[in-house]
């Protein structure tokens, strides 16, 4: 176990390491020229060689590299070449809405999804689970624009039918105030969180489906377990690892995934921020935000990797096994 962690790691700071310079050169070929959109389009050549200067463009792209992974490495993103606030600061200022919107949509997915395709089971065979694996569908295939238009003309305050829940930007405060903040994502939580739900149920019935036809839930059912029993409390655990699988992966998606939504809601999050960033050539801040979000989505799939090998008892015996033989 710990010779494959070990593994792991060697390959989490390597895929790390490539993906910095993907990032650095792809920002790289883009049209424009941020010295020319700071200094001004009518700019003079002389001042915006100057403007260069002072923010090092005008170095070797080795060289440009070498003293961002440096600063990385001390913690240091740089600053925005267009505001000069360093680049840390902006992206906190903007994951305390985007990261609460993710947990907050997947709380409401699991809520939706999991109960939901373990009812489908228990229901094999009736009216119920075809419209439930129907409802699923259609959840699914909605956009996530035309979903949270729905919901705004629904729920929205002041436009909707039933007008309870704020529709646009977030306190400018920030979470000083919980209940405005925490109401402020509701709508767009719930707007993620039913789209995504549909393919956690879909997910979650697939998966308790086949543990309830198998040999294990035959001898539960000998043992005295009713199907029902069977489904929650056998077919769910054992489908814990897969599902951990799902909610990771679509963890790693929403995070570019709720660019919709927070362009739709007006909400200052990564996703809106990193557009507007690409827009003004801010590469300083776009590259920072890049590999932060690489770097989540290393990070999960490592912590998705080795949940698996903790909920099932098989790959760790696999690992085991595997050290045992490099040892001999």
């Amino acid at each position: 176990m710990l010779r494959m962690i070990c593994h792991r790691v060697l390959l989490f700071i390597l895929a790390l390491l490539g993906i910095s310079v993907v990032v650095f050169l792809a920002l790289r070929v883009l049209p424009g020229d941020v010295a020319q959109v700071m200094a001004g389009l009518n700019a003079p050549q002389g001042k915006v060689e100057q403007l260069r200067a002072e923010i090092g463009l005008n170095k070797p792209l080795y060289t440009q590299y070498f003293d961002w992974i440096c600063g990385i490495l001390r913690g240091d993103f740089g600053a925005s070449m267009i505001t000069g606030i360093p680049v840390s600061k902006v992206i906190a200022s903007r994951a305390i809405v985007t990261f609460p919107l993710i947990l907050l949509g997947l709380v409401i997915a699991l809520l939706i999804g999991v109960p939901l395709g373990c009812w489908q089971v228990t229901h094999e065979g009736k009216l119920a689970q075809s419209l439930s694996r129907f409802s699923a569908l259609i959840a699914g295939s909605i956009p996530a624009l035309w979903g949270g238009l729905l919901l705004i003309l629904l729920l929205g305050k002041g436009i909707g039918i039933f007008g309870i829940l704020p529709t646009q930007d977030f306190p400018a405060d920030g979470w000083s105030d919980f209940t405005e903040a925490f109401l402020s994502l509701l709508l767009p939580a719930l707007t993620v969180g039913i789209i995504v739900g549909s393919s956690f149920m879909r997910y979650t019935c697939a998966a308790v489906e086949d543990i309830s036809r198998s040999e294990i839930a035959s001898q539960a059912m000998a043992c005295g377990m009713t199907r029902k029993q069977v489904v929650w409390r056998v077919g769910l655990r054992l489908a814990l690892p897969q599902l951990v699988s799902v909610i990771g992966l679509t963890f790693a998606h929403m995070v570019t995934g709720v660019m919709v939504i927070e362009n739709l809601f007006s909400l200052p999050g990564l996703g809106m921020g990193m557009v507007r960033d690409v827009g003004l050539r801010d590469f300083v801040a776009v590259q920072g935000e890049l590999f932060m979000l690489a770097a989540l989505f290393l990070t999960v799939g490592f912590i998705v990797d080795i949940s698996h090998r903790l909920l099932d008892s098989r790959l760790a015996k696999d690992s085991y096994s595997n050290d045992e033989d490099g040892k001999a």
